[in-house]
């Protein structure tokens, strides 16, 4: 993947270092993994992704790095670039539309973070908040993409970055409040229903996104969409239930079959036109 010289967003708040208590959390399986295991014990899985304790199983305990840490630069430097490649494109996406696109901004942590959905550790991977139109990431976490999904390439980590900045596209569109007051009168199971038509069109948007960047800018190389579609089979429900539980559950499902979250995201990149990703009215997901 080709990113290098390209612009870099000023929408970036470094809370990297940032005292958070004695012991941070510098790991995880990500948002999906906390809320599986939170219904597997029947426990509130708000409760676990504003937990304040120790690291959860699998998780690493230290000292949070700093802000200049060699490596953490260079992928400081392709988060900046990436936001702003998104930035770009959805600007001119909403500008067809007679809307207006404001910028989201993406806060850098280490080991938790305070955000206005509340306190969040590490563990619950790359989150977008919809009260304070922020997404969050731990720069570990594209290690973790690496080493324990299988997914190392760029498009791989510029998958996940796109993937929550479509959350933002959604909350601009006025998806996201339509979710919370569905919430209020669904059963949980119905609800994780919703869940999945939503994460769903977030991969989508993530297709929409890569779509015009390489129309615009060639920036994709050969195995960058291979590498794309590894992260989004790593990270279907039905793959993380069966790695986690050893069956699967799909009433529970919140994000969507691996290969439903292949398809939308191939969907979204060989359409670019948001309108083809209507996953709430989709009879086939």
């Amino acid at each position: 993947m080709r990113w290098q010289g390209g612009r870099e967003s000023d929408n970036v708040e470094d809370r990297r270092g940032m005292p958070g208590g004695p012991t941070v959390i510098t790991g995880g399986l990500g948002t999906l993994v906390i809320i599986l295991v939170a219904l597997y014990f029947g426990v509130d899985p708000q409760a676990l992704l504003n937990q304040t304790g120790g690291p959860m199983p699998g998780a690493s305990s230290g000292q949070a790095p700093g802000p200049s840490d060699g490596p953490e630069d260079e992928n400081e430097k392709f988060v900046r670039t990436i936001l702003a490649d998104t930035e770009d494109v959805w600007h001119e996406q909403f500008r067809k539309m007679g809307r207006n696109y404001r910028d989201p901004k993406l806060v850098l942590f280490s080991g938790r973070v305070d955000s206005a959905c509340g306190l969040a550790s590490a563990a619950v991977g790359p989150f977008y908040c919809p009260a304070d139109q922020k997404v969050y990431l731990d720069l570990g976490f594209f290690q973790q993409l690496k080493d324990q999904f299988g997914a190392p390439g760029d498009f791989a980590r510029a998958y996940v970055i796109a993937h929550e900045i479509g959350h933002h596209v959604q909350n601009q569109l006025g998806i996201s409040e339509r979710m919370q007051q569905a919430r209020a009168r669904l059963s949980p199971e119905e609800y994780n229903k919703l869940s999945v038509r939503l994460e769903l069109q977030a991969d989508f948007l993530a297709g929409v996104w890569a779509h015009h960047a390489q129309r615009t800018r060639q920036f994709l190389e050969q195995g960058d969409v291979e590498d794309a579609l590894r992260a989004a089979t790593a990270i279907g429900d039905d793959r993380l239930q069966m790695e986690s539980k050893g069956y699967v559950a799909p009433d529970s499902f919140t994000h969507g079959t691996s290969a439903q979250r292949v398809r939308w995201f191939k969907k979204g990149l060989q359409s670019g036109n948001i309108a083809d990703g209507d996953t709430f009215n989709s009879n086939d997901l």
